[in-house]
């Protein structure tokens, strides 16, 4: 018997599910339960809140879940860490705080697929603009109104003058807006950050309403699996404080990410029929697409030491902390209320992409993304790495422990396509690095260094030292095709009733950016389908195309 009843339940509190319980909520008389396994993110934790802390969440037990991929056999059998957020907001709790829509191209790829006609840039350009406020201005591409505020990188420090001078001297174009007409090209990032402060999920979406009376939030409250009366879901079991519960419901929405939603779903019989059988659990429907079609994005960090004392470096020295932290703490600004990296682009690295297929985030100082070896002295970096890699992973339980972690196999550097292209990652950043506009800080490449120059020295030296950039996705998919798993009109998991999934695992191909925008988005556009509601008007904006895509319509299709 249930423990408890509600109409909706929404399970993982991070940035789809944030999204879900406000909107599912929304009436007032939806009673809806959101789950989170993970801790509060208390408003007073510095940790979070401060967005020049975001190393030191990452790789806690107490911020991050900590997962690691099975030993990648074309990386020297390395396994990579993954980053996931354990606590309200999710991985929007502890990110780089980068906001990137995506290219309007990577939308209308998604909708030349059967049944996902609805998912072009047309149709999503508006639920974009509905999530956000963009204090640099609205327009036709940008919201001045949404729950999620967005402030535009100052970019202000010498570097990053000479970081795009640089980028026009290599061929390149600026941008005035990455998420608006033109993606392609250089210019200041937008960040989820208002006045100093991150802006998660949780922040914008959960904060301003959580006393309504309708919605509950749990969190310490770990699902274990869902339950069903043939194919219809009716509930799930959970931990919380040390006891199982059951919770039933009409609605049960997944929105634990491309990892633990797949986790979820095999658990609970919803999978690969064959691996299911073989770990003793009983199958509920055999979907061979869960856990499969896994992407992400690998990037390295590309570094210069600065003949001038120009970067952010004796900021980190331990003796100043106190003075970030007060400058933060009460006045909101100083090197605490930035995250760093307030600017970069997106390139084609050849001729045979239509649209940008690099991404660069520059960076005023020379350290990993997770605060460890910092560069002696003052540097700079990029980090860069192929946005359409051909490669495909998976994720398969390997325990009916909902607490052990399932094995991912990524497989990154497994094709030649993605090998070519990281080869030309390296070198256009080089190439963009070493311009003349970086004559007065160049002070001599800190990683990979001059000696990595051969094909072999550098996808050698990617192989040992790249990381991801914290992106899984598309492990069950929207679509029709026999290895989707979500229908895209309704996000039901095909062939079941009552059960919905609202996440990054949905996308079908991983956009050319950082992904959080992207998947807030779909769970906006999601909660409409859910609800019944009359869909936004799809826009009609242009969007630039570059002339080697000239042949396809230069307007999102109607």
């Amino acid at each position: 018997m249930p423990d408890e009843r509600y109409d909706v339940v929404v399970v993982g509190g991070g940035s789809a599910g944030a999204v879900m319980a406000n909107r599912m909520s929304e009436d007032g008389t939806t009673r809806v339960l959101l789950l989170e396994a993970g801790r509060p993110d208390s408003f007073w934790d510095v940790f979070i809140h401060m967005p020049a802390a975001l190393p030191f969440p990452i790789g806690s037990r107490f911020y991050d879940w900590g997962y690691r991929s099975d030993p990648e056999s074309e990386m020297g059998g390395r396994q990579v860490y993954h980053a996931r957020g354990k606590m309200l907001g999710g991985s929007s709790s502890i990110n780089g705080m980068i906001f990137q829509r995506g290219n309007p191209m990577d939308y209308d790829r998604w909708a030349e697929a059967p049944g996902m006609e609805g998912w072009d840039y047309a149709h999503c350009l508006p639920y974009f603009k509905k999530m956000e406020t963009c204090t640099a201005g609205a327009d036709d591409y940008r919201g001045g109104d949404g729950p999620l505020i967005l402030e535009r990188g100052p970019a202000t420090n010498a570097l990053f003058a000479a970081f795009f001078e640089a980028a026009q001297q290599a061929g390149y174009e600026l941008t005035d807006d990455v998420n608006g007409y033109r993606q392609e090209g250089f210019a200041p990032f937008d960040r989820n950050i208002s006045r100093g402060r991150r802006w998660s999920a949780s922040t914008a979406y959960l904060r301003p309403i959580r006393d309504r009376a309708n919605l509950t939030v749990r969190t310490r409250a770990f699902v274990e699996r869902v339950h069903f009366d043939g194919t219809r879901a009716t509930g799930v079991s959970y931990q919380h404080r040390g006891a199982s519960r059951r919770v039933d419901a009409d609605e049960i929405i997944l929105c634990g990410g491309a990892i633990a939603t797949p986790q979820i779903l095999q658990l609970s019989g919803v999978g690969p029929a064959e691996h299911l059988r073989s770990l003793g659990i009983d199958v509920v429907a055999d979907l061979p697409g869960v856990g499969q079609n896994m992407q992400d994005h690998l990037e390295v960090y590309i570094q210069y030491a600065s003949k001038q004392p120009v970067s952010m470096a004796p900021h980190l020295a331990w003796w100043r902390r106190p003075w970030v932290g007060f400058q933060w703490l009460f006045f909101r600004r100083g090197p605490g209320a930035t995250n760093h990296f307030e600017g970069g682009g997106f390139v084609r690295s050849n001729d045979r992409v239509g649209w940008p297929n690099l991404m660069f985030h520059f960076l005023p100082l020379a350290i990993r993304y997770d605060g460890t070896s910092p560069a002696s002295g003052h540097g700079y970096q990029v980090h860069v790495g192929p946005m359409f890699s051909d490669v495909r992973g998976e994720l398969k339980i390997v325990s009916t422990d909902p607490r052990v972690h399932p094995s991912l196999r990524f497989n990154y550097l497994s094709t030649p396509n993605d090998r070519q292209e990281w080869l030309e990652a390296v070198r256009t950043a080089r190439r963009i690095l070493t311009q003349s506009a970086f004559d007065p800080f160049n002070g001599g490449e800190l990683s990979p260094g001059p000696d990595v120059e051969t094909d072999e020295q550098i996808l050698d030296w990617v192989a040992k030292d790249a990381e991801t950039a914290l992106h899984p996705s598309c492990t069950a998919k929207m679509g029709t095709d026999a290895m989707a798993v979500v229908d895209p009109a309704t996000m039901r998991v095909h062939g079941l009733q009552g059960l919905r999934v609202v996440d990054a695992s949905v996308m079908p191909i991983i956009t050319n950016g950082n992904i959080y925008a992207p998947v807030m988005m779909i769970a906006e556009k999601a909660a409409d389908l859910i609800r019944g509601n009359t869909p936004l008007p799809p826009s009609t904006a242009p969007v630039y195309r570059h002339a080697h895509h000239a042949d396809r319509a230069s307007t999102p299709r109607p």
